[in-house]
C-alpha cells in the first residue's frame, strides 16, 4: 500500500483561507475544492481562528513592548547618572578631607 505524504500548510496559507470564508468571498466547499483541501481542515482552522481572536486584543503589539523596555532603560540610566555624580563629589570632598594640611 501507498503512503501519501501528509502536507503541512503555513500558518499564512491557513489565515488566507479562514479570511476568504469568513468574508464571504469562497463558501468552506468552495474553498476546500480551490485549495484541494477537506472541507473539515478549512472547519478546524476557522474554529481554531474565532476561538483565539480575541486574544489579539489581549496582547501587547511587540513594538509597544520594546517601547516600554527602552524607557525603563532610560529611567535606570537617569537614575546611575545622578548617582554617579553624587559619588564623584562624595570622592572629591573625601580626598580633601582626608589630605594632610600644610600647617606646620
Amino acid at each position: 500500500m501507498i503512503s501519501k505524504k501528509r502536507r503541512k500548510f503555513t500558518s499564512e496559507f491557513r489565515a488566507q483561507v479562514v479570511l476568504e470564508v469568513l468574508s464571504g468571498k469562497l463558501t468552506v466547499a468552495q474553498a476546500a475544492s480551490k485549495y484541494k483541501i477537506k472541507d473539515s481542515a478549512i472547519y478546524e482552522w476557522r474554529a481554531m481562528t474565532l476561538e483565539r481572536l480575541p486574544l489579539l486584543f489581549e496582547m501587547k503589539p511587540p513594538e509597544q513592548e520594546g517601547q516600554e523596555r527602552i524607557a525603563e532603560l532610560e529611567r535606570l540610566i537617569g537614575q546611575l547618572t545622578v548617582e554617579n555624580e553624587a559619588l564623584k563629589k562624595a570622592s572629591r570632598w573625601f580626598s580633601r578631607v582626608s589630605k594632610p594640611s600644610d600647617r606646620s
